[in-house]
This record gives C-alpha cells, sequence and structure tokens, in this order.
C-alpha cells in the first residue's frame, strides 16, 4: 500500500525546549490512526509539524507527491466557545476549505459551490446551510467544521481532540461519518478518550515527547505503561469502572 508520509528521526522544539525527539512514523492510504498521550505530550505538536506549521529541527519528513502537489490534507483543528461567534453562514464555512488550494483572492465557481452542497448533504448539514455558527449546537459545529476539512477530497485528515463539544446525541453519529470518510482517506485523530476511539481507529500512536505505534485498536494498561504514556484507560465490563494504578507499591 503507498505511503502518504514518513517521519524519520524528527524533533521538534519551541525555543529550546524539545516537545518531539526522534520520531519515526510511517503513515499509509487509509490509516486510521489514533493519537494518544497526556497533556503537554506533543500531540498538537506532532500534527503542526506534518501540516508544515512547524519546522523540525532535525530529522527529515518524506511526503507523497499528491499531498505536495495537490494539497490534498485537510485539517480540523480543537475549537473553543469563541470560535461561534464569526457571522458566517454553514455553507460559507464549508467552502472556505477550498481556499487553501484557490488562495485568498480565488472566486467560489458554480461546481465549488455544487461540492459544498454534497458535502453539506453527506455530513447532514443541509437543513441548517444557512444558519450560523452561533446558531447551531456543538455537535452540528464540529461537523460543519469537518466539512470544511474535507471539502477539498484529503488524501490525508488530520484531527485534533475532535471530540471536544460533541454531545452524546451526534457522538456516534460524529464517529460513523469518519469511519465512511476512511474509505477514501486516512486518518489521524487526536484524543483523550482512548476508551471510545478504540471502537473506532485501526492502530495507536502514543506520544509523550517520544512516539511509540501499537499496530492494533485494542490496547492495555501495561501497553500505556510501556510506552510511556501515563494516561487514564476506561474500560467496558458488567459494572462501569476505572482501573487506578497502586499506590507507593500499595496492594
Amino acid at each position: 500500500m503507498a505511503y502518504l508520509f514518513e517521519m524519520k528521526s524528527v524533533s521538534a522544539s519551541y525555543g529550546s525546549s524539545i516537545v518531539l525527539k526522534d520520531v519515526n512514523l510511517r503513515v499509509v492510504e487509509n490509516d486510521f490512526i489514533g493519537v494518544i498521550g497526556p497533556n503537554g505530550g506533543g500531540k498538537t505538536t506532532l500534527l503542526k509539524v506534518i501540516l508544515g506549521l512547524l519546522k523540525p529541527v532535525s530529522g527529515n519528513i518524506m511526503f507523497n507527491t499528491v499531498l505536495i502537489n495537490d494539497r490534498r490534507t485537510g485539517y480540523l483543528p480543537q475549537i473553543s466557545t469563541g470560535d461561534s461567534n464569526y457571522p458566517v453562514t454553514v455553507r460559507d464555512i464549508v467552502l472556505s476549505g477550498l481556499m487553501i488550494q484557490k488562495g485568498l483572492a480565488g472566486r467560489m465557481s458554480v461546481h465549488d459551490k455544487k461540492k459544498a452542497e454534497m458535502v453539506m448533504e453527506e455530513l447532514g448539514l443541509s437543513g441548517i446551510s444557512e444558519a450560523m455558527l452561533n446558531e447551531i449546537s456543538g455537535g452540528q459545529a464540529q461537523r460543519v467544521l469537518l466539512g470544511r476539512a474535507i471539502i477539498g477530497d484529503p488524501k490525508l485528515l488530520l484531527l485534533d481532540e475532535p471530540g471536544n463539544f460533541v454531545d452524546s446525541t451526534f457522538e456516534i453519529d460524529f464517529y460513523e461519518k469518519l469511519r465512511i470518510l476512511n474509505n477514501r482517506m486516512a486518518i489521524l485523530m487526536v484524543s483523550h478518550d482512548v476508551g471510545t476511539i478504540s471502537q473506532h481507529i485501526k492502530s495507536f500512536a502514543c506520544v509523550n515527547r517520544t512516539l511509540h505505534y501499537h499496530p492494533s485498536q485494542e490496547i492495555t494498561s501495561q501497553d500505556l505503561l510501556a510506552y510511556g504514556c501515563p494516561i487514564q484507560l476506561v474500560t467496558h465490563g458488567q459494572v462501569p469502572h476505572t482501573v487506578l494504578k497502586f499506590h507507593n507499591g500499595g496492594k
């Protein structure tokens, strides 16, 4: 299977502070990788390096030409409640995803507008196409921003905490949309919710300054400790529970 990009011994920093060190990762077509790790461990930095927003201080990233020449990468950043204050419609936001290909001065064609209608229909947004972002729910807003990320038909989709502001009503539907999209694009999804995303992804990348790749959707507490990912793992059982590590070697 063709690779989309490969990172070899990549390190990245903010000033003198190394955030990522000697990262190796190969992503191929139709991958679906869950990127997990503690807060401040470098997950968002990893996405910034892949997007070219942060230049590595060492190492190399080799991209498939389709990502470079055709700008075929989609990105859904973390959103906050303040992002809903822009006075633009759902349709305008989805269409804005084409600006990276057309440039700021580019005009939207009839074909572009038809493409926006198709994307909104695919994501269940047609009925709110003229609504403002502050008039819709958090779950709907995430789907709008997802529409903006995929309107350019990316081969690679990067998602940074997409579960934020998605209530339980939209969560199942949102991940089902990602499953369908994965048939035509690779996905890297940053998330703190290991239990939820393990049902949808194909493999894990544990990021805590370094990166450890786990080639399965099933990951255990022992795996997380071995990979240096000190995050909570919530599992399913007869009674909902969270397993906590012993204190100071206690039993």
